[in-house]
């Protein structure tokens, strides 16, 4: 399999990925966020998880914390959406797709 079949294959997934901003280096950090929450489901103080992380993972303090942040973070309908679409909010606080920039 080719390297386009792979993209052309994944396509939608691969653009709604994108729409809310992931990174795909990001996928190198998915044991250590699953480790982060495993950790913290056992009680462990979030100072010493991530420095056992960055250090187990070779990566600096702040940039665990930048993980554990943006892993965290909801993805929202609206995220998984067309990147140029704007969202409106009307009076009532309902939000609507506009159009198409």
């Amino acid at each position: 399999m080719t390297i386009f079949e792979i993209l052309s294959f994944n396509k939608e997934l691969l653009q709604k990925i994108n729409a809310i901003g992931f990174k795909t280096e990001d996928c190198r950090f998915i044991d250590l966020y699953s480790e982060y929450e495993q950790m913290r489901n056992n009680g462990d103080k979030t100072t010493w998880i991530v420095a056992v992380l960055a250090d187990k993972y070779k990566v600096s303090v702040r940039k665990v914390y930048t993980i554990v942040k943006t892993f965290k973070k909801d993805c929202t309908e609206q995220a998984a959406e067309s990147p140029n679409k704007t969202y409106t909010e009307s009076p009532d606080g309902s939000t609507f797709a506009g159009k198409n920039q």
